[in-house]
């Protein structure tokens, strides 16, 4: 999307999410402790500062979820950054449960003291009331499904699949609350607003692929060029645009159409798809010092 002096900015906010800041809200209460799933790759621009208010008086846990696709060492400075924060921090895998069991140790580490207090006056069950929430294409419903150990909630690979409430019980005395994913109402960073659209978490049809796959050129230049030369077998010039990588990606993988031009459409969907799927190898594209706090 363009505003009126054509730069790019992201606004995505359906109104199903304004719901869910509703529904958390009213059933914050019922909850011990909250979840949050970050996308390891983007672990600031993933994160809904919404969430930080609405659980402000809760017990909070946060998932660097996708850690597969990341770079293992800015996962740990990640890991760090939020433990600082008073975070509990835990790395996942979903799609192949890694680090997922570590989940249930640490919410009852969190209520260790709360299930005493519990006991000591008589109550010999206390099952540990968890919301999960999460930005749309983090993860959410496979974690979950991973978590629980068969598919209940519904996944999908388009933003905002997942649309009630649910409430699933689990063997070792804990029941999650799970939420749609949300995003804020608009972008005021422009870097945010990308960083989320590269990795899928707003929807591609509202923002021209040609445009953003030079964007994300421009930011990989900057991180590891190496990832875009090895993965598509180009040289690397000084003088060369992002918009020229583009072109070059195309050719090489010989996207041509009629006229002998590059079908950069495609190029940029065929570069983003690789890079979501982790075919440019363990990529961060943002780092704490990186960030506007």
């Amino acid at each position: 999307m363009n505003d009126t002096n054509g730069k790019m900015t992201v606004q995505w906010y359906p109104g199903h999410m304004t719901k869910t800041i509703r529904m958390m809200r009213e059933n914050l209460s019922l909850v011990d402790v909250v979840i949050e799933l970050l996308d390891a790759r983007i672990p600031f621009s993933s994160k809904n500062p919404d969430i930080d208010e609405l659980a402000k008086n809760k017990f909070r846990i946060i998932i660097l979820n996708k850690a597969d696709l990341a770079d293992e060492n800015a996962t740990e400075i990640w890991k760090k950054y939020y433990e600082n924060k008073g975070f509990k921090v835990l790395t996942t895998n979903s799609l192949k449960g890694n680090g997922i069991n570590a989940v249930t140790n640490a919410a009852k580490e969190l209520m260790a003291d709360k299930i005493k207090r519990q006991k000591e006056r008589g109550r010999l069950f206390v099952p540990i009331r968890c919301m999960i929430s999460g930005i749309p294409n983090v993860g959410k419903s496979t974690f979950i499904n991973k978590y629980v150990g068969k598919t209940l909630a519904k996944t999908g690979d388009k933003p905002g699949v997942t649309r009630g409430k649910q409430w699933i019980r689990l063997k070792k005395d804990i029941e999650l609350l799970d939420t749609p994913g949300i995003l804020w109402p608009k972008f005021e960073n422009k870097e945010v607003g990308l960083k989320l659209a590269f990795t899928g978490a707003v929807n591609d049809n509202i923002l021209d692929s040609e445009t953003l796959a030079t964007e994300f050129i421009s930011l990989i230049m900057k991180i590891k060029p190496s990832a875009i030369a090895s993965r598509y077998k180009i040289s690397i010039e000084a003088n060369e645009t992002p918009h020229d990588l583009l072109n070059k990606i195309g050719r090489a993988r010989g996207f041509i159409i009629k006229g002998g031009f590059t079908d950069l459409t495609r190029t940029g969907e065929i570069l983003l798809d690789e890079f979501r799927g982790g075919k440019l190898g363990r990529l961060t594209i943002e780092m704490p010092d990186d960030i506007e706090i």
